[in-house]
């Protein structure tokens, strides 16, 4: 029996009802050579398969209706799994090529499969269609994409073309040093993370000796380049306040109702990530107690709960207003939506709701740190601050390590500087006198002979 494959954006109407109308299908490969595929129209969707027949030709056919009105019966209407069967029927009946003349899997096909994947799991999320992060990313340098707006088309890599099964470590490296050199490290090393997950989600396609980590590897050392960053955009307690002040005004100035400075209010107390205390409950606020509860970020496996910060009554002072009279499981932190109305010019607001992306928050952030004379920081900066205000407070590793949700070794790599210069401030308190005290004749200095 043919092994189902699965697709978060294909296999419940639900999802589809979320994917954009297009002529074009959206595909999934389910063998091959083979893929199912389903095309959305005005009035519901239906199914097609497309079989590879050699040449770089493929066979295109309606299998179906897809069952996003009615429910689905198996032959004229069916749902994801039973068009994967229609596909495979089909596709016994088209004269094909051999395995070995198939079309092969390539680099393109892996990568569109898991941008398919990441965006599906970020509208799950957020219970809208979203474009992930990953998404935009790897289209941009790996998959290219056609014009947007007043940005020009972008042209695929050649790395995209590339079969799975004739990857090499050269021709990793060969994609990462052709990256724009005005692209940041850390944003290098996140387009190769995303690439590297991509391609391991089939492994088996690779050559067993393909190390994709090592074609992917920066020839700057990340701790290094870390380290520079993080010197940039650690802040004084006076940077903070004058950011705070210049947040405050700018959210009144905007019009933002207090949103936008509690944002920065708490990403500041709790040097949290932007992800995390955007899904913040109003539960999460405790009053009484002076204390927030930080939801674990989704960075690595099996991580859940909260982390609980103690933070300055003016913190709690600011979120009362969006607290008191709420639900416990309302988002602490929401924002006017605004929408377009038909035919009209001006922008009107639409309800409120939660933040989605740091995006969000990137012209009023640059609004924000104009104000406040600091033209090169980022909202990071916050984090990276926090951490280091921790450290020289002689808190231990540890414990500023579980305040920020992130690891002891993390710490130790990339904020080694300050914590070095914590220790000798802490060592020089240990001094003990001991050497003896200077007698009378210790500092007489023999003349030479003349």
């Amino acid at each position: 029996m043919a092994k189902r494959v699965r697709d978060a954006q294909l296999e419940s109407r639900t999802a589809r009802a979320k994917l954009a109308q297009r002529g074009k299908p959206y595909y999934k490969a389910i063998g091959a050579g083979l893929h199912v595929g389903y095309r959305k129209g005005k009035t519901g969707g239906v199914w097609v398969a497309r079989v590879y027949i050699g040449d770089q030709d493929y066979q295109v056919q309606k299998i179906g209706v897809a069952d996003d009105a009615r429910d689905a019966d198996g032959t004229a209407v069916l749902d994801f799994w039973q068009a994967q069967a229609a596909a495979r029927a089909f596709a016994t009946a088209v004269e094909t090529p051999s395995t070995a003349d198939a079309a092969p899997l390539t680099v393109a096909d892996v990568v569109t499969a898991y941008v398919a994947t990441r965006d599906a799991r970020d509208t799950r999320r957020r219970a809208r269609a979203i474009r992930s992060d990953a998404s935009r990313r790897l289209s941009r340098y790996v998959l290219g994409q056609g014009k947007r707006g007043l940005s020009e088309a972008v042209p695929a890599a050649p790395l995209a073309a590339i079969a799975m099964a004739s990857l090499t470590e050269d021709d990793l490296k060969a994609w990462r040093a052709g990256l724009p050199a005005s692209l940041a490290e850390t944003t290098k090393r996140r387009l190769s993370n995303d690439l590297k997950a991509a391609l391991h989600l089939e492994r088996k396609h690779m050559p067993a000796t393909l190390l994709v980590g090592s074609g992917l590897k920066s020839d700057v050392d990340s701790d290094d380049s870390a380290d520079v960053a993080r010197d940039n955009q650690i802040l004084s307690d006076a940077d903070v306040v004058r950011l705070l002040v210049a947040a405050r005004q700018v959210d009144a100035e905007l019009g933002w109702d207090g949103d936008l400075y509690r944002l920065v209010l708490v990403l500041n107390a709790t040097g949290a990530r932007f992800s995390q205390i955007v899904r913040m409950r109003v539960r999460d606020c405790q009053l009484t107690e002076a204390r927030l509860l930080v939801p674990s970020s989704r960075k690595g496996k099996g991580k859940s709960g909260a982390i609980t910060i103690p933070v300055e009554p003016a913190v709690i002072d600011a979120l009362r207003p969006v607290v008191t009279g709420r639900a416990g499981d309302a988002l602490l932190l929401e924002r006017w939506q605004y929408r377009q109305p038909s035919g009209g010019i001006k922008w009107e607001r639409n309800g409120r709701g939660p933040w989605q992306t740091s995006s969000d928050i990137a012209k009023a952030w640059k609004a924000i740190r104009e104000r406040a004379g600091m033209p090169d920081v980022i909202a990071y900066a916050l984090r990276h601050s926090s951490i280091v205000r921790g450290i020289e407070a002689d808190l231990p590793i540890r414990l500023v390590a579980a305040l920020h949700d992130t690891s002891v070794v993390m710490i130790e790599r990339h904020y080694s500087k300050h914590i070095t210069s914590g220790l000798e401030d802490l060592a020089r308190r240990k001094i003990v006198p001991l050497a003896p005290p200077p007698q009378a004749g210790d500092n007489v200095v023999p003349l030479r002979k003349g």
